[in-house]
């Protein structure tokens, strides 16, 4: 199986302890073991959710340090190189917003599993042929 692609949501899941369930860690444990993608995009958008839960106190200091250090040892793979046509065609075609086509359009082009709890973009996933592992 190839390594997924990773969206904030799940990967967020991980680091908030109310949002974690069963099949986020096991699609954690599955990156941990093979690897994961993203857009270039989950970077800022992971380091962002965690300064808006340090500032309504879902996360300290300390947690978003060990949370960032836990997140970058699993090496995930920076995709900067998408499709223009196909991010802009599923953005379309699905009504999503283009953050959340940028996730899609590197599983459609890299035939990768996707790992979103996200339900719009899940839908999207499926009638595009895509896996989910979340």
């Amino acid at each position: 199986m190839k390594a997924p692609v990773l969206d904030s949501s799940v990967t967020l899941a991980w680091v908030l302890r109310d949002e974690q369930s069963s099949r986020v860690d096991a699609t954690l444990e599955q990156v941990a073991k093979i690897g994961g993608t993203a857009p270039a995009l989950w970077w800022v958008e992971v380091r962002n959710v965690l300064v808006i839960a340090e500032r309504r106190g879902r996360l300290t200091p300390e947690d978003t340090a060990v949370a960032v250090r836990a997140l970058d040892a699993l090496g995930i793979h920076l995709d900067h190189a998408p499709d223009n046509a196909s991010l802009f065609r599923l953005a379309r075609t699905h009504g999503l917003s283009a953050y959340d086509a940028l996730y899609l359009e590197l599983a459609v082009r890299q035939q990768r599993p996707l790992a979103t709890l996200d339900r719009k973009l899940s839908a999207a996933a499926q009638a595009e042929g895509i896996p989910l592992t979340a």
